[in-house]
């Protein structure tokens, strides 16, 4: 089959499992979106004169992945930016979330997919309410998401269904449009039980036993603060040890957050190979602590990295958690060499796939859907240009590149972000809409 686009550029970083370094390189697209060469010009296969080609003047690498987020909350930044997380919920966010409409949803979930492509995310797996209409947003402005349904039981949320109608809903869509539909397989349906603190064990073991007679992925928050499961630790032990015996384990988690994790609970995820969503920006903001990333790498766990909802990070930029997870595991361990730049840019591609259970994404490898980020180098982070060794060039893209070298990004071989704006969808026109939303949901 002939490849639809051939994309030069003078450096490639493919995300393989070495995070090696490609020069004079080219990426392959067929004509279905999926990548089928990635390597050194010299080895490229011969191309068809019908294909597409684009000189690339910087360097490609895979499209970021979001491993935890709630986008829509772009509607929400900004309020009780100054509590506790629990003071916060409580308080703020689930009395606004009770007047959310599904046209405030989409447009802050259209909202947050122009931000994240922006920033060189072209895949988030979101929690949230009303799913249709995030559905709606995503492949509006074209880019890629794992959809949990939020299953959640608060009486601050009663309209939008108690858990059992929740669950049944997800469970009806799935059987309906399977686990992944769209253009280039943009949209996959999962379950998004909140937390342990927030719902009844008959509620968890249930959403266990659906999503796994389904093979669907099950998004959950874990011991993300210390203060928040007391009840669930006293009589399990821990909240991983819960999940395990009502059965969670045994299908696709990821468990988001895990800051307060035993020695015993990572021995746990890594034995039934849980994912971990890393959010250090938003856990440092809130107070919760941090994630102990090393162990958890250490022991073999897939982890992602994940911004959290941007209400209480507060934006949707995955270059800043690169950063953070590579600052903070040095400053927790007092070791420099805790976290390299390998290892940060990993996390945010390959490791987010790996943690949500995925081997199509995250990766410039033949079969995976080429979700591709081109990053310009014609700025002060790259002065020392391309030319440099290989660490250094890897050291300047972890440490010093941030969002703004982003300039053009594909999903599924289709260009969704061509110098810094959306192809699909009017930037302004998104930004106004999201402006008359937020002034409803705050009532």
């Amino acid at each position: 089959m002939p490849t639809a686009l051939r994309l030069h550029a003078p450096m490639a970083l493919p995300c393989d499992p070495t995070c090696s370094v490609i020069r004079d390189a080219v990426v392959d697209v067929d004509d279905t979106g999926r990548i089928s060469y990635c390597g050194p010009r010299q080895g490229a296969p011969d191309r068809s004169n019908d294909v597409v080609v684009r000189e690339c003047g910087g360097i490609l690498l895979p499209g970021l992945i979001n491993a935890h987020a709630h986008s829509p909350m772009t509607l929400l930044r900004g309020m009780g930016a100054d509590l506790p997380l629990l003071r916060w919920l409580h308080e703020v966010i689930f009395p606004a979330e009770a007047r959310l409409r599904p046209s405030d949803v989409r447009a802050g979930m259209e909202l947050g997919c122009v931000e994240m492509l922006r920033a060189g995310i072209t895949t988030s797996a979101e929690m949230y309410f009303i799913a249709e209409s995030m559905v709606e947003a995503t492949l509006a402005v074209g880019s890629r998401a794992v959809l949990a349904s939020a299953v959640i039981d608060t009486p601050a949320l009663d309209a939008l269904g108690g858990w059992r109608g929740a669950v049944e809903g997800v469970e009806r869509w799935i059987d309906a449009e399977g686990l992944r539909f769209g253009p280039g397989e943009r949209i996959e349906l999962a379950y998004g039980p909140h937390s342990a603190y927030l719902l009844p064990p008959e509620a968890l073991q249930t959403i266990g036993e659906s999503a796994q007679q389904r093979g669907a992925l099950v998004h959950t928050h874990v011991a993300e603060t210390l203060g928040e499961d007391t009840v669930q630790r006293a009589e399990y032990g821990s909240v991983p040890a819960m999940l395990d015996k009502l059965g969670l384990l045994d299908g696709r988690l990821i468990a988001a957050h895990s800051v307060h994790l035993s020695d015993e609970d990572i021995e746990l995820f890594a034995r039934r190979g849980v994912g971990v969503a890393h959010c250090p920006g938003s856990n440092a903001k809130l107070a919760s602590g941090t994630a102990r990333l090393v162990e958890l790498l250490g022991a073999g766990i897939p982890v992602g990295l994940g911004t959290d909802g941007p209400s209480s990070n507060d934006d949707l930029d995955l270059w800043e958690e690169v950063q953070l997870a590579g600052l903070f595991a040095r400053t927790v361990t007092g070791d420099a060499t805790a976290l390299s730049a390998r290892a940060a840019l990993l996390a945010a591609t390959r490791g987010g796939a790996e943690a949500l259970h995925r081997d199509d994404i995250g990766a410039l490898e033949p079969g995976r859907w080429a979700d591709i980020v081109h990053l310009d180098v014609d700025n002060p982070a790259f002065a020392t240009g391309l030319e440099a060794p290989d660490e250094q060039v890897l050291s300047n893209v972890v440490w010093a590149a941030g969002s703004r070298s982003v300039r053009d990004v594909w999903v599924a071989g289709e260009a969704v972000l061509t110098d810094r704006e959306p192809t699909r969808v009017d930037r302004r026109t998104v930004q106004a809409a999201a402006r008359t939303a937020a002034q409803h949901v705050r009532g």
